[in-house]
């Protein structure tokens, strides 16, 4: 089987040109920045992801990143999602331009994959070939890191997680313990863009075999 990818959307977005100074005062702000940009979608990972690119693509910084709840098929309204992501700049027009790299990465850049036919199981494995601003701080590493940002089921992820660290040389710099906000679990690794590659392609085929067989032969109850 060839895996699909599955395509992430944008929900909803709007622009704060000059935000309220008390809105303002509860989130993570660099000095002069003013001017506030929301999304939502339906898939964090996905959107963690086009946050960084848009601190790549414009004088933007991610004020606000937090998932919800049991995923986007348990949201609580037609446009919540599984993610609201804030973006502040110091005016509107970079804003704009932050929202825009991030709809596009969304869109065309960053997938979901299924792991087997029915798309019962999936994961993200997605190569970062230069981190901004945004997953450089999380991950405590300088901005322009390779990284290799790898997200799946529970077990899935664990074992995923074993695979790509043991074939890439790559480094884990954030581990993401299940259960998360969405059920799911998965890490940041860095390294060289090779073994970042490598560990995505490792971490692929560790969750694809899983969902092809969820129980080996030897841990299988005989019948007798």
């Amino acid at each position: 089987m060839i895996p699909s990818p599955v395509p992430a959307h944008i929900l909803s977005m709007r622009i704060l040109p000059n935000a309220d100074p008390a809105l303002l005062r509860q989130l993570d702000l660099r000095a002069g920045d003013r001017s506030l940009g929301l999304l939502t979608a339906d898939c964090d990972d996905v959107a963690y992801a086009a946050l960084d690119e848009a601190t790549k693509k414009a004088d933007v910084h991610v004020a606000y990143a937090r998932s919800m709840y049991a995923g986007a098929a348990n949201a609580s309204t037609r446009l919540a999602g599984e993610f609201l992501g804030i973006l502040s700049g110091p005016d509107p027009e970079q804003v704009r331009s932050g929202l825009l790299a991030a709809a596009h990465y969304v869109h065309k850049q960053a997938h979901f994959y299924t792991a087997c036919e029915d798309g019962s199981v999936v994961y993200f494995a997605h190569c970062i070939a230069r981190t901004g601003s945004y997953l450089s701080r999380q991950a405590g590493v300088p901005e322009g890191t390779a990284m290799a940002y790898l997200i799946a089921p529970p077990l899935e992820a664990a074992v995923g997680l074993d695979a790509a660290l043991k074939t890439s040389g790559t480094t884990l710099r954030v581990f993401y313990g299940p259960p998360t906000e969405t059920n799911f679990g998965g890490g940041l690794l860095t390294g060289e863009q090779s073994a970042c590659r490598s560990a995505c392609e490792a971490f692929a085929q560790a969750v694809c075999s899983i969902a092809h067989q969820p129980i080996p032969s030897e841990l299988q109850e005989s019948e007798a």
